[in-house]
């Protein structure tokens, strides 16, 4: 597997300082200290840290499936929110990550076994150390059955 690369540059004091995070596929993009903590529309290095973690799940689920038999008709995808406030700062607190696909001929009771099947074996399942508490939700898309975990 190849080592991937990604870069995040601060300038100026923590609340009117600015960043830019890069990776190695030529993209970049702005963020700042509104955008992490307050109500800014920049990304943020917790959605980056999400948006790898669901396209892991996603895509390692949709080999899963198709290795069963049942290749997916409408790959999965997966969202994932990251946040929390603890006594010193902001940490990883909790992970919901919510995974829909079309499956044709699979039971929602198969496609359930399948994502917790999955998330036990996942080898990036805990984005930071500091995460106590990780969900996960998954639901067969339209035309499926749907039924979503409690």
């Amino acid at each position: 597997m190849p080592i991937g690369k990604a870069e995040a540059e601060w300038k100026g004091g923590l609340k009117a300082g600015k960043a830019i995070s890069s990776w190695a596929a030529g993209v970049r993009g702005p963020y700042s200290f509104r955008d992490r903590f307050e109500d800014g529309t920049n990304t943020n290095p917790e959605e980056l840290i999400g948006a790898a973690h669901a396209g892991c799940f996603s895509m390692a689920l949709s080999a899963d499936l198709t290795a069963a038999g049942k290749p997916p008709e409408a790959d999965p995808y997966g969202r994932e929110r990251l946040a929390g406030q603890v006594a010193d700062g902001f940490a990883i607190t909790k992970i919901d990550l919510v995974t829909e696909a079309k499956v044709p001929g699979l039971t929602a009771a198969e496609f359930q076994h399948a994502r917790k099947e999955r998330r036990r074996t996942a080898r990036f399942r805990r984005p930071s150390r500091d995460s106590d508490h990780a969900e996960s939700d998954a639901a067969l898309a339209s035309g499926s059955a749907t039924n979503r975990p409690e």
